[in-house]
Protein backbone atom coordinates (compact mmCIF):
# COMPACT_ATOMS: atom_id res chain seq x y z
CA UNK A 1 0.00 0.00 0.00
CA UNK A 2 1.80 2.84 -1.34
CA UNK A 3 -0.28 4.96 -3.34
CA UNK A 4 -1.50 8.11 -1.16
CA UNK A 5 -5.09 7.51 -2.41
CA UNK A 6 -5.21 3.76 -1.98
CA UNK A 7 -4.02 4.45 1.74
CA UNK A 8 -6.24 7.50 2.65
CA UNK A 9 -9.66 5.21 1.25
CA UNK A 10 -8.35 2.45 3.37
CA UNK A 11 -8.00 4.99 6.28
CA UNK A 12 -11.68 6.36 5.67
CA UNK A 13 -12.82 2.60 5.65
CA UNK A 14 -10.85 2.41 8.93
CA UNK A 15 -7.75 -0.20 8.67
CA UNK A 16 -5.28 0.33 10.89
CA UNK A 17 -2.56 -0.28 9.20
CA UNK A 18 -3.13 2.34 6.85
CA UNK A 19 -4.03 5.19 9.22
CA UNK A 20 -0.37 3.77 11.12
CA UNK A 21 1.07 4.30 7.35
CA UNK A 22 -0.49 7.68 6.38
CA UNK A 23 1.08 8.85 9.92
CA UNK A 24 4.74 7.49 9.56
CA UNK A 25 4.55 9.47 5.80
CA UNK A 26 3.46 13.13 7.62
CA UNK A 27 4.21 13.03 11.58
CA UNK A 28 7.55 13.90 10.70
CA UNK A 29 6.64 16.94 8.44
CA UNK A 30 3.81 18.09 10.53
CA UNK A 31 5.71 17.73 13.74
CA UNK A 32 8.26 20.37 12.31
CA UNK A 33 4.90 22.51 11.58
CA UNK A 34 4.03 22.05 15.20
CA UNK A 35 7.54 22.83 16.20
CA UNK A 36 7.21 25.85 15.07
CA UNK A 37 3.86 27.11 16.88
CA UNK A 38 4.75 25.58 20.33
CA UNK A 39 6.89 26.65 22.80
CA UNK A 40 9.03 23.13 23.57
CA UNK A 41 8.68 19.91 22.81
CA UNK A 42 5.89 18.57 24.49
CA UNK A 43 3.29 21.27 23.48
CA UNK A 44 4.47 20.30 19.73
CA UNK A 45 3.51 16.38 20.64
CA UNK A 46 -0.03 17.28 21.84
CA UNK A 47 -0.44 19.35 18.84
CA UNK A 48 0.80 16.45 16.66
CA UNK A 49 -1.42 14.22 18.35
CA UNK A 50 -4.67 16.05 18.67
CA UNK A 51 -3.87 17.26 14.75
CA UNK A 52 -3.93 13.53 13.53
CA UNK A 53 -6.64 12.89 15.51
CA UNK A 54 -8.80 15.87 13.55
CA UNK A 55 -6.88 14.67 10.34
CA UNK A 56 -8.26 10.61 10.85
CA UNK A 57 -11.81 12.24 11.96
CA UNK A 58 -12.15 14.32 8.94
CA UNK A 59 -10.26 12.11 6.27
CA UNK A 60 -13.75 11.47 4.37
CA UNK A 61 -14.34 15.21 3.97
CA UNK A 62 -10.74 15.55 1.55
CA UNK A 63 -11.98 15.68 -1.63
CA UNK A 64 -9.01 14.40 -3.69
CA UNK A 65 -8.74 18.06 -5.77
CA UNK A 66 -5.96 19.06 -3.68
CA UNK A 67 -2.41 18.59 -2.19
CA UNK A 68 -3.02 16.19 0.64
CA UNK A 69 -0.37 17.76 2.54
CA UNK A 70 -1.37 21.10 2.62
CA UNK A 71 -5.27 19.84 3.67
CA UNK A 72 -3.20 17.68 6.38
CA UNK A 73 -1.11 21.11 7.13
CA UNK A 74 -4.06 23.23 7.58
CA UNK A 75 -5.66 20.85 10.12
CA UNK A 76 -2.29 21.35 12.26
CA UNK A 77 -1.54 24.37 11.67
CA UNK A 78 -5.63 25.92 12.91
CA UNK A 79 -5.09 22.92 15.66
CA UNK A 80 -1.87 24.96 17.03
CA UNK A 81 -4.20 28.25 16.51
CA UNK A 82 -6.77 26.72 18.93
CA UNK A 83 -5.00 25.55 21.57
CA UNK A 84 -3.13 28.96 21.84
CA UNK A 85 -6.46 30.73 21.39
CA UNK A 86 -7.86 28.29 24.39
CA UNK A 87 -5.11 29.25 26.71
CA UNK A 88 -5.60 32.82 25.74
CA UNK A 89 -2.14 33.14 24.48
CA UNK A 90 -3.09 35.54 21.82
CA UNK A 91 -3.91 38.89 22.47
CA UNK A 92 -2.71 41.61 20.54
CA UNK A 93 0.46 43.73 20.17
CA UNK A 94 -0.12 46.99 19.00
CA UNK A 95 2.77 48.75 17.94
CA UNK A 96 3.41 52.08 16.00
CA UNK A 97 5.89 50.53 13.53
CA UNK A 98 4.68 49.28 9.96
CA UNK A 99 6.67 46.55 8.47
CA UNK A 100 7.57 48.07 5.13
CA UNK A 101 10.42 45.48 3.49
CA UNK A 102 12.65 42.99 4.31
CA UNK A 103 16.31 44.40 5.31
CA UNK A 104 18.49 42.70 2.80
CA UNK A 105 21.72 42.36 5.47
CA UNK A 106 19.19 40.77 8.19
CA UNK A 107 17.85 38.21 4.99
CA UNK A 108 21.21 37.32 4.09
CA UNK A 109 22.30 35.98 7.41
CA UNK A 110 19.25 34.54 7.95
CA UNK A 111 19.58 32.81 5.09
CA UNK A 112 22.93 31.74 6.62
CA UNK A 113 21.66 29.79 9.54
CA UNK A 114 20.29 26.46 10.03
CA UNK A 115 16.59 25.50 9.73
CA UNK A 116 17.08 24.37 13.21
CA UNK A 117 18.77 27.88 14.19
CA UNK A 118 16.04 29.72 12.93
CA UNK A 119 13.62 27.57 14.34
CA UNK A 120 15.55 28.00 18.04
CA UNK A 121 15.48 31.94 17.81
CA UNK A 122 11.46 31.84 16.26
CA UNK A 123 10.54 29.65 19.64
CA UNK A 124 12.12 32.10 21.50
CA UNK A 125 9.33 34.96 20.41
CA UNK A 126 6.13 35.63 22.58
CA UNK A 127 3.42 33.43 21.41
CA UNK A 128 1.51 36.24 19.68
CA UNK A 129 4.70 37.59 17.97
CA UNK A 130 5.62 34.04 17.17
CA UNK A 131 1.96 33.39 15.64
CA UNK A 132 2.18 36.40 13.54
CA UNK A 133 5.54 35.06 12.17
CA UNK A 134 4.69 31.85 11.36
CA UNK A 135 1.75 32.69 9.60
CA UNK A 136 3.00 35.17 7.72
CA UNK A 137 6.14 34.15 6.59
CA UNK A 138 5.87 30.91 6.53
CA UNK A 139 2.84 29.44 5.78
CA UNK A 140 1.66 32.17 3.14
CA UNK A 141 -1.00 34.18 5.22
CA UNK A 142 -1.69 37.70 4.32
CA UNK A 143 -2.44 40.01 7.31
CA UNK A 144 -6.22 40.54 6.92
CA UNK A 145 -6.10 36.69 7.13
CA UNK A 146 -4.15 36.84 10.16
CA UNK A 147 -5.86 39.21 11.88
CA UNK A 148 -9.63 37.31 10.95
CA UNK A 149 -7.60 34.27 12.03
CA UNK A 150 -6.69 36.02 15.66
CA UNK A 151 -9.21 38.37 15.88
CA UNK A 152 -6.79 41.08 15.62
CA UNK A 153 -6.65 44.24 13.69
CA UNK A 154 -5.06 43.79 10.03
CA UNK A 155 -2.39 47.16 11.37
CA UNK A 156 -2.20 45.19 14.39
CA UNK A 157 -0.82 42.14 12.21
CA UNK A 158 1.51 44.17 10.24
CA UNK A 159 3.07 45.54 13.49
CA UNK A 160 3.34 42.52 15.41
CA UNK A 161 4.89 40.80 12.33
CA UNK A 162 7.48 44.06 12.06
CA UNK A 163 8.41 43.56 16.03
CA UNK A 164 8.98 39.81 15.69
CA UNK A 165 11.58 40.60 12.65
CA UNK A 166 13.01 43.25 15.61
CA UNK A 167 13.62 40.96 18.13
CA UNK A 168 14.86 38.16 15.94
CA UNK A 169 17.26 40.37 14.35
CA UNK A 170 18.48 41.09 18.21
CA UNK A 171 18.89 37.87 18.56
CA UNK A 172 20.68 37.07 16.19
CA UNK A 173 23.19 40.00 16.67
CA UNK A 174 23.34 38.16 20.58
CA UNK A 175 23.55 34.47 19.65
CA UNK A 176 25.68 34.75 16.31
CA UNK A 177 28.20 38.04 17.49
CA UNK A 178 26.56 39.49 14.40
CA UNK A 179 25.47 43.39 14.17
CA UNK A 180 22.07 43.83 12.00
CA UNK A 181 20.84 47.39 11.91
CA UNK A 182 16.80 47.60 13.01
CA UNK A 183 15.76 50.16 10.71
Amino acid sequence: MDNLPEIINACIKGERIAQKRLYQIFADKMYGVCMRYAANEDEAKDILQDGFIKVFLHLNQFNFKGSFEGWVRRIIVNTALEKFRDKNYLFAVSMSQNYESGDSEYDHILSELSANDLLNLIQELSPQYRMVFNLYAIEGYSHKEIGEIMNIKEGTSKSNLSRAREILKEKVSKHYGVTVNIS
